[in-house]
C-alpha cells in the first residue's frame, strides 16, 4: 500500500487555509493499485500483520466513503512576542495551528491572539507611531510623478486603520495602505489597528474580546458575586433643604441616580465635605473626584441631574437632595458585594443620618460633688426637706403662630429623645438621639448636642422622653464653636402624632 504522509507542519489548502496532515489513503484510481494487495515478495512475512492492522485502523479512522469526522484540533498556543511599542500602548501577538485531515471540517477560533501591553508613558516630545510611518515616505517620488513632498498624519479619511497621510502645504492626503499593527486608530483613541480594524481590548485585554466586567467587577461575569440596590426615594418634603437619600457604602459599584425637578443632587464624603452641591451653592456639571472613584455630574437643559461613578467606592458616601419644590422621587441604585449588602440594610433600617458639618464638642462626664466626711456616729440625722424648684414657669408658647413661627425661622426641625442634661455656667445642654427629620440646611448627626441658654431653659426638657425641637445654627465669631440653638421660648413640644401632622402642615406653609 502506498501513502503520502506530508511533515507535521502539513501542507497548506489555498481554499481552507489551515494547514493539514495528509495521512488517509487516495482514491484508487490516483493510488494505481487495490486496497490490501499483495506488498510483492520483498515484504519480510512478519510486516503482513502490521500492515492489516494499520488498515484496519485506517478505515475505522478516515472511513470508505470519506465523510467529516468533526473539526481539527489546534496545536498548543505559542509564547506571547515582544510590545509593538517601546513606550505607552501597544500590542503582542501569539499564534496557534490548526491539524487536520482530509474530509474534516478546519478549526474553529482564530490563528492568531492579540494582547494589549501597556508600557510606562512617553516622554514629552517623542514622535507617534503613526507620524513616523508618514515621515517615512518624505523625499521620495509618489503619484507616478518625481515631486517629493513631506508627510503628516491625516484622520479625515474614512479608514482610520489606513495611512493616510497629508502632503504639507498642500489640499491632498495620500493613502500608503495599512498602518502597521498596533497603531493607535486615532489621537486620545483607546483602540488599535490589527489588520486594517481598529480593535478594543476586553477587560481580558485581548483586543477585539467582547469580554466585559459585570456589575460586580468580575471580567466575564454575570453579576452572581454581588447584589444590587435599587430604590426610588418618594419623600415629598415641601421645606428648602438638605434631605438624606441614601448612604452609598464603601465599595459599591455601578452608582446610578437620576430625577427630574428643580431639586438638586448633593453629595458628601467620608469626612462631611461636600463633593458637588453643598452649602447652598450649584456647582457645574462634570467630572468630581471622590471616595476613590470618578462621580460624573450631568445637568440637562430640561429639569434633570444624573450621577453616576463606575466605583468601587473606597469610602462611604452620604447622597443627599437640595429641595426647592416637592420631591417627585429620586431613582437610585448601586451594586454592592454580599459582605457590605447586610450591614447597609441594618443602617437603612436604622435611617442612618450620615455626617454633620457641625464640629464634635467633647463629651464631658457631669461634675460630682466632692466627698464629704463621715459624720460622727453621735449626730442625729437631719430630715431632708424638699427643695423648692429654683426656676420661673416659663411661658405659654402653644398655639399655631407660635408653631409657624419657629418652624419657618428655625435652620432644623426634628424629632429627638432627651438622653442626657448637663448644666454648664448659664448653658444647658441636652444630649438627644435624632429621630426623624422635617427641616434641616445642613447634616445631622445621629447623636446631636442642643444648647439651651440659662441654668433654667425654656422650654424645659426632661429625660427620656421625645420631643419636636425646632433650633438655629449658632457659629461663634471665630468658627470655634458650631453649636444647636434651641432659643428661650422657642418651640419643644412632645412628639405625638397629632403634632406631627401640625407640623407637616406647617412646611407646607413656610415661603420657599
Amino acid at each position: 500500500m502506498r501513502s503520502r504522509v506530508d511533515s507535521w507542519t502539513g501542507a497548506r489548502d489555498k481554499n481552507r487555509g489551515p494547514e493539514t496532515l495528509d495521512y488517509c489513503p487516495k482514491p484508487h484510481s490516483q493510488l494505481g493499485q487495490s486496497w490490501g494487495a499483495d506488498p510483492g515478495p520483498l515484504a519480510p512475512p512478519l510486516q503482513r500483520p502490521l500492515q492489516n492492522l494499520l488498515l484496519l485502523w485506517t478505515l475505522l479512522n478516515c472511513g470508505l466513503g470519506g465523510s467529516a469526522q468533526g473539526p481539527g484540533e489546534w496545536t498548543p498556543w505559542g509564547s506571547w512576542s515582544r510590545c509593538s511599542s517601546s513606550c505607552g500602548r501597544g500590542l503582542s501577538v501569539r499564534s496557534r495551528h490548526c491539524i487536520w485531515f482530509p474530509g474534516e471540517e478546519s478549526c474553529w477560533g482564530d490563528t492568531h491572539e492579540y494582547r494589549l501591553c501597556r508600557l510606562p508613558d512617553c516622554p514629552l516630545g517623542a514622535i507617534p507611531f503613526r507620524d513616523l510611518q508618514c515621515a517615512l515616505y518624505n523625499g521620495h517620488p509618489v503619484l507616478g510623478t518625481q515631486r517629493t513632498y513631506q508627510w503628516v498624519p491625516f484622520y479625515g479619511a474614512p479608514n482610520q486603520c489606513d495611512l493616510n497621510c497629508l502632503a504639507e502645504g498642500h489640499a491632498f492626503y495620500h493613502s500608503f495602505g495599512r498602518v502597521l499593527d498596533g497603531t493607535p486608530c486615532s489621537p486620545g483613541a483607546q483602540g488599535l489597528c490589527v489588520a486594517g480594524r481598529c480593535l478594543s481590548a476586553g477587560c481580558d485585554g485581548l483586543l477585539g474580546s467582547d469580554a466585559h466586567e459585570d456589575h460586580c467587577g468580575r471580567c466575564g461575569g454575570a453579576n452572581e458575586s454581588c447584589l444590587l440596590v435599587q430604590r426610588v426615594f418618594r419623600d415629598s418634603g415641601a421645606f428648602a433643604g438638605y434631605w438624606n437619600v441614601t448612604l452609598i457604602p464603601e465599595g459599591a459599584r455601578h452608582i446610578r441616580v437620576t430625577h427630574r425637578s428643580r431639586n438638586h443632587l448633593a453629595l458628601l464624603g467620608g469626612d462631611g465635605r461636600y463633593v458637588l452641591n453643598g452649602n447652598w451653592a450649584v456647582s457645574p456639571p462634570g467630572t468630581y473626584e471622590a471616595a476613590g472613584t470618578r462621580v460624573v455630574y450631568t445637568r440637562a437643559a430640561g429639569p434633570e441631574e444624573k450621577l453616576h461613578a463606575a466605583g468601587p467606592t473606597s469610602e462611604d458616601l452620604l447622597l443627599q437632595v437640595l429641595l426647592q419644590e416637592p420631591n417627585p422621587g429620586i431613582e437610585f441604585e448601586f451594586w454592592l458585594p454580599p459582605e457590605r449588602y447586610g450591614p447597609f440594610q441594618a443602617q437603612a433600617q436604622a435611617q442612618a443620618l450620615g455626617w454633620s458639618l457641625r464640629q464634635q464638642q467633647p463629651r464631658q462626664v457631669e461634675a460630682q460633688p466632692p466627698e464629704l466626711p463621715a459624720a460622727p456616729a453621735t449626730t442625729v440625722p437631719r430630715i431632708p426637706t424638699p427643695t423648692p424648684d429654683a426656676c420661673e414657669p416659663c411661658p405659654d408658647t402653644r398655639g399655631r403662630a407660635h408653631r409657624l413661627l419657629h418652624y419657618c425661622g428655625s435652620d432644623f426641625v426634628f424629632r429627638a429623645r432627651v438622653l442626657s442634661r448637663l448644666h454648664q455656667a448659664q448653658e444647658t445642654r441636652y444630649e438627644v438621639r435624632v429621630q426623624l427629620i422635617y427641616k434641616n440646611r445642613s447634616p445631622l448627626r445621629a447623636l446631636e448636642y442642643v444648647w439651651a441658654p440659662g441654668r433654667c431653659p425654656c422650654p424645659r426638657l426632661d429625660l427620656h422622653r421625645e420631643y419636636l425641637l425646632a433650633a438655629q445654627r449658632l457659629i461663634s465669631p471665630d468658627g470655634t464653636q458650631d453649636r444647636l440653638l434651641l432659643p428661650h421660648a422657642g418651640y419643644a413640644r412632645i412628639w405625638s402624632p397629632a403634632e406631627d401632622s401640625r407640623v407637616r402642615l406647617a412646611s407646607r406653609r413656610c415661603p420657599v
